[in-house]
């Protein structure tokens, strides 16, 4: 995935996926920018390089590594990000905030997310996911832990119209599901980090078998995204307390209706009655008043 700084609210999310192939001293680095309260777009970069800790020349090797042109140009566009009203949605806990406080910065932080990662989806990759789920033979499910749980979300959304999917979060039957599909099939892979071994190592089988690949992830350059046919990214702000995941986890949920949305579309007529017909299947387990 490509993503443009030329609209600031892509800058954050830029930065954040390429910390993960930044050293421990890079890392660093651009986190003591991130947390200057005076950075703008006429700081100087000795007075970065000094707070840092680093020469000159390191932080213009750093802002290239993060795929911008050098120290001014990332500069300007760090300074844009940060006078975007949603800069300032994301904020972290505080021991003396009340109920009413926490429960905004929860909000806030997963609002950010949205905003964010509307800003970073691919028109092209979002059309691609949906024909393939939608043209799919077999459409398998791959997630551990918290994105097993988006992958029965998924599933659920799509039964509902008609859309038949399974859904695994065992290393052994993601395996063993990868073993038997073909190019007729499509494996999603669902990995908020991108790393998880389970969910590449059942991906790569399903790709040697001739599937097709999607993948949903908060990383587009991780292994995961490296083999995948599509990937649809996510992106959220790191958090003490709140961690990323939780945030990315919103995200990740609402990319999916989207899609869900779009592949509705493909067959209205189809989905419409579909999704009468389970609604029914449904009603007598709702009690009445």
């Amino acid at each position: 995935m490509n993503v443009s700084i030329q609209d600031p609210r892509t800058v954050g999310p830029r930065i954040r996926m390429m910390m993960p192939h930044l050293t421990p001293l890079e890392a660093r680095v651009v986190d003591t920018i991130l947390g200057r309260r005076d950075f703008d777009g006429t700081t100087p970069l000795k007075s970065v390089a000094e707070d840092a800790g680093v020469s000159e020349a390191m932080v213009v090797k750093i802002v290239k590594k993060l795929g911008f042109d050098g120290f001014r140009h990332f500069r300007t566009a760090l300074d844009d990000y940060n006078r975007l009203p949603t800069a300032e949605l994301h904020q972290e806990l505080s021991p003396d905030d009340s109920g009413r406080e926490i429960a905004q910065k929860v909000f806030r932080t997963s609002i950010h997310a949205l905003e964010e990662t509307l800003s970073i989806l691919d028109p092209e990759s979002f059309e691609r996911a949906a024909d393939l789920i939608f043209h799919a033979r077999q459409r398998d499910l791959y997630g551990i832990g918290g994105s097993a749980q988006i992958a029965r979300d998924v599933a659920h959304k799509f039964l509902r119209i008609g859309i038949r999917t399974n859904v695994f979060d065992d290393a052994h039957m993601m395996l063993m599901s990868a073993a038997l599909l073909g190019p007729d099939d499509v494996a999603i892979g669902f990995s908020h980090s991108g790393a998880t071994s389970a969910v590449i190592e059942a991906i790569e089988l399903a790709r040697r078998r001739g599937a097709r690949i999607l993948v949903v992830t908060n990383y587009d350059t991780s292994p995961l995204a490296a083999i995948a046919d599509v990937v649809l990214c996510s992106t959220a702000q790191g958090s003490p307390i709140l961690g990323e995941n939780a945030a990315a986890r919103i995200a990740q949920l609402v990319i999916l209706d989207a899609v869900f949305a779009a592949v509705a579309q493909r067959d209205l007529d189809a989905a419409e009655k579909n999704l009468a017909a389970t609604m029914r299947a449904v009603t007598a387990k709702r009690r009445t008043t």
